[in-house]
Protein backbone atom coordinates (compact mmCIF):
# COMPACT_ATOMS: atom_id res chain seq x y z
CA UNK A 1 0.00 0.00 0.00
CA UNK A 2 1.05 3.59 -0.53
CA UNK A 3 2.34 5.63 2.37
CA UNK A 4 -0.25 8.36 1.65
CA UNK A 5 -3.14 8.77 4.07
CA UNK A 6 -5.97 6.44 3.14
CA UNK A 7 -9.05 7.84 1.48
CA UNK A 8 -12.43 7.56 3.20
CA UNK A 9 -14.11 4.20 2.64
CA UNK A 10 -17.03 5.70 0.73
CA UNK A 11 -14.66 7.36 -1.74
CA UNK A 12 -12.72 4.14 -2.30
CA UNK A 13 -15.97 2.25 -2.93
CA UNK A 14 -17.11 4.87 -5.48
CA UNK A 15 -13.87 4.30 -7.41
CA UNK A 16 -14.63 0.59 -7.83
CA UNK A 17 -16.41 -0.85 -10.87
CA UNK A 18 -20.05 -1.73 -10.18
CA UNK A 19 -19.41 -5.51 -9.96
CA UNK A 20 -16.82 -4.94 -7.22
CA UNK A 21 -19.16 -2.60 -5.36
CA UNK A 22 -21.69 -5.43 -5.26
CA UNK A 23 -19.01 -7.73 -3.81
CA UNK A 24 -18.16 -5.13 -1.17
CA UNK A 25 -21.86 -4.85 -0.27
CA UNK A 26 -22.14 -8.64 0.00
CA UNK A 27 -19.07 -8.81 2.21
CA UNK A 28 -20.31 -6.02 4.49
CA UNK A 29 -23.69 -7.73 4.82
CA UNK A 30 -21.90 -11.00 5.65
CA UNK A 31 -19.82 -9.29 8.36
CA UNK A 32 -22.91 -7.66 9.88
CA UNK A 33 -24.79 -10.97 9.89
CA UNK A 34 -21.83 -12.72 11.51
CA UNK A 35 -21.66 -10.04 14.20
CA UNK A 36 -25.39 -10.30 14.93
CA UNK A 37 -25.14 -14.07 15.23
CA UNK A 38 -22.28 -13.79 17.73
CA UNK A 39 -24.24 -11.30 19.82
CA UNK A 40 -27.36 -13.47 19.86
CA UNK A 41 -27.51 -15.91 22.77
CA UNK A 42 -27.61 -19.50 21.60
CA UNK A 43 -30.39 -20.35 24.06
CA UNK A 44 -28.46 -23.26 25.47
CA UNK A 45 -26.20 -23.31 28.49
CA UNK A 46 -22.97 -25.16 27.86
CA UNK A 47 -22.63 -26.28 31.49
CA UNK A 48 -18.85 -26.58 31.15
CA UNK A 49 -18.53 -25.61 34.79
CA UNK A 50 -20.75 -28.47 36.05
CA UNK A 51 -19.03 -30.51 38.72
CA UNK A 52 -16.13 -28.10 39.02
CA UNK A 53 -16.64 -27.64 42.75
CA UNK A 54 -17.58 -31.23 43.55
CA UNK A 55 -14.72 -31.57 46.06
CA UNK A 56 -16.40 -28.96 48.29
CA UNK A 57 -19.90 -30.47 48.37
CA UNK A 58 -19.48 -31.97 51.86
CA UNK A 59 -17.67 -28.90 53.23
CA UNK A 60 -20.06 -26.09 52.27
CA UNK A 61 -23.78 -25.48 51.81
CA UNK A 62 -24.74 -23.88 48.51
CA UNK A 63 -24.86 -20.46 50.21
CA UNK A 64 -21.56 -21.09 51.99
CA UNK A 65 -20.03 -22.13 48.68
CA UNK A 66 -21.24 -18.92 47.05
CA UNK A 67 -19.62 -16.92 49.83
CA UNK A 68 -16.38 -18.90 49.57
CA UNK A 69 -16.31 -18.47 45.78
CA UNK A 70 -16.69 -14.71 46.28
CA UNK A 71 -13.78 -14.73 48.75
CA UNK A 72 -11.61 -16.63 46.25
CA UNK A 73 -12.58 -14.23 43.49
CA UNK A 74 -11.80 -11.15 45.60
CA UNK A 75 -8.50 -12.68 46.70
CA UNK A 76 -7.62 -13.36 43.06
CA UNK A 77 -8.24 -9.72 42.23
CA UNK A 78 -6.11 -8.59 45.17
CA UNK A 79 -3.32 -10.90 44.04
CA UNK A 80 -3.47 -9.46 40.51
CA UNK A 81 -3.40 -5.88 41.79
CA UNK A 82 -0.45 -6.53 44.08
CA UNK A 83 1.73 -7.93 41.25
Amino acid sequence: MASEPSKPLEELIRELPQEFREEVRDFIEFLLMKRRERARPSGKFKMTWAGGLREYRDTFTSTGLQQKAMEWWVQGIRDEVSR
